[in-house]
């Protein structure tokens, strides 16, 4: 299939602490490869060595385009427990373009499936997350099945990360899970984003392990959001204001 990428809504900013390059330097990257929007989302304070809350409340002062990319800024945000708390209170998260919910070790312990689950359907129901990230880490089980309703009922985006395709990446049996998800998806009928999750500006928009699962899966191309800023926008519900 030809998958249309006008989009790459999930990368970071040396100010996450271990990301590498400057905004400047990642939007530049985006506009190289022929990108319309580009995503960057810092790691929320929770995240060792990330940026603190004043970053995220001065976001307001960035300008949104840059080398003709539309700039989305936002926060991936950590669940920090199994009821779907996140380390950004609502007023802070009301202020941003987008937001991201991950699992992350350094924030919340390997759960069982039932407390995975649970914590990801209850971050769901926070009406400033817009994506789930990568839940794809099998350190983390998940019922991809409830995931999937889920995010079709409280009409949110699943990531399909392709970092965590890399054989660099240090999460655990991403590839069968992303083809359990994806399977499921195509099920309920469930959009996806595919995002490069980036933390240097040579991965901006490199979505190439995703894409080819895509095509493995026989995914529909309609339920892939990176096609255009028209797809995408009904679900990002505070950026949407913007208009």
């Amino acid at each position: 299939m030809n998958y249309q990428i006008a989009m790459d809504l999930h990368t970071h900013t040396l100010v996450s602490g271990h990301a590498y390059n400057t905004m400047l330097e990642m939007a530049q990257a985006a506009a190289d490869k022929g990108l319309k929007l580009l995503g960057i989302t810092e790691h929320a304070p929770a995240m060792p060595g990330s940026c603190g809350l004043f970053y995220f409340q001065n976001l307001k002062i960035v300008p949104r385009e840059r080398f003709g990319v539309e700039l989305l800024l936002g926060a991936e945000v950590n669940i920090m427990d199994y009821d779907g708390t996140v380390d950004l209170e609502p007023r802070e998260l009301a202020k941003l373009d987008l937001a991201i919910a991950s699992l992350h070790s350094p924030c919340i312990p390997h759960g069982t499936k039932e407390e995975n689950t649970r914590a990801l359907l209850r971050v769901m129901e926070n009406p400033y997350v817009n994506i789930i990230g990568h839940p794809d880490d099998a350190r983390y089980p998940v019922d991809y099945r409830a995931l999937v309703e889920g995010a079709k009922e409280r009409h949110k985006v699943l990531e399909l990360n392709n970092h965590s395709l890399s054989p660099l990446s240090y999460r655990q049996g991403a590839r069968e899970n992303d083809l359990r998800m994806l399977e499921l998806c195509k099920e309920y009928q469930t959009p996806i984003l595919v995002n490069s999750d980036a933390h240097v500006d040579q991965a901006v928009g490199e979505l190439s392990n995703g894409l080819s699962l895509l095509a493995e899966a026989d995914f529909p191309e309609e339920l892939v959001l990176n096609r255009s800023r028209e797809a995408v926008l009904p679900y990002l519900t505070k950026y949407q204001n913007r208009g």
